[in-house]
């Protein structure tokens, strides 16, 4: 995605653009770049900006309307939200000459129009059946955050803040691993921290005030507790920050930070693991930056855990995980949490 914005700064828009993943935020961020590069003034933009809906419209009418010239601008941009989920049209012809129109656009389109496809995410087989696969030089994804540690880093990063490591780790394990969710906040902290110091760095006590966290009762209580193997200590940390958070939100924050937690410890004992150096075990664990400095902690994790204990541990977070999301019964959250912490230690 960096990429795709130095191209647009840059001056170097193409005419088609076909974004898919579930990333809504980020593609929303893309779609205002290119605006802001088309139009010089915001009337412009209003003028010779037209969005459609996938449900409303057929390939062939999304065609039509990018093919139609721009009213009092050199250039017009048409978005299309909702791209896999286009109105069908009846019958095999109709279907196949509307995929020739595509075809016929993508080969040669038209100089004032600038189209951007938005899809949610589109399933790989499907990406290989029209009309997706007329679109490929045109496709950039946008999945789901994976490590929202390494975003959040990015984000701040662009904004000429740097978040200390200890406030990155609690931010990342409080904070929905969600685009819009996570540059939200980091909007909040940064506005914050500012009225605070000028070397635009975010502490700890930033995070905690401006998010809302407890420093007695928090994810770093909560680690300590897991690695000293203490079943009374886990419980009664977590039970705090449920009653913090609330009790939903809270469970789902602790399986999710328990959950990376014990991956990273999976991926320490694995073979060869432990011969990396400390730089290559931080890439592996998904620790960049001044985050190396927590994957010495990792390494130390790894030896005194054993095997099938991760293995315990990362079964019952997934069993924890489904009770969550109502797959499999449990009487409350309460119960789910104080389950989870018998089964990882018992």
């Amino acid at each position: 995605m960096a990429d795709l914005k130095k191209q647009i700064a840059s001056g170097k828009i193409v005419p088609v653009y076909f974004f898919q993943g579930p990333e809504s935020w980020l593609k929303e961020e893309i779609e205002m770049q290119l605006k802001a590069a088309l139009f010089p003034s915001e009337n412009e933009a209003a003028l010779n900006t037209l969005v459609l809906y996938g449900p409303d419209v057929t390939l062939g009418q999304l065609i039509s309307a990018a093919s139609e010239y721009p009213m009092f601008t050199e250039k017009k941009l048409l978005v299309v939200r909702q791209f896999d989920k286009l109105k069908k049209v009846t019958g095999k012809d109709p279907a196949q000459q509307q995929e020739q129109s595509l075809q016929r656009y993508l080969s040669d389109p038209p100089s004032f129009s600038v189209l951007v496809l938005d899809a949610d995410e589109v399933d790989k087989k499907e990406l290989e059946k029209a009309p997706y696969k007329h679109l490929k030089t045109f496709r950039h994804d946008f999945p789901a955050i994976k490590n929202p540690d390494t975003f959040t880093a990015e984000r701040a990063r662009e904004s000429g803040w740097e978040f200390e490591p200890e406030a990155l780790k609690t931010f990342a394990a409080y904070i929905e691993p969600s685009s819009r969710l996570i540059c939200q906040e980091i909007e909040k902290l940064t506005l914050y921290a500012s009225d605070k110091r000028a070397d635009k760095r975010i502490t700890l006590d930033d995070v905690c005030d401006c998010v809302g966290i407890s420093r007695k009762y928090n994810v770093f209580e909560l680690e300590k507790a897991v690695v000293a193997k203490n079943l009374r200590q886990c419980s009664g940390v977590a039970l705090m920050i449920m009653e913090q958070e609330g009790q939903k939100e809270g469970l789902m924050n602790i399986v999710r930070y328990l959950t990376t937690f014990f991956l990273r410890i999976w991926k320490l004992q694995t073979p060869g693991a432990q011969q990396l150096s400390l730089q290559e075990t931080a890439a592996m664990l998904g620790m960049y930056g001044r985050q190396e400095y927590f994957a010495k902690n990792f390494i130390g994790y790894a030896r005194q855990f054993s095997a099938a204990e991760t293995e315990k541990a990362i079964l019952s977070l997934r069993e924890a995980d489904a009770a969550l999301k109502g797959i499999i019964p449990s009487p409350d959250d309460k119960f789910t949490l104080l389950k989870l912490m018998q089964r990882m230690f018992s």
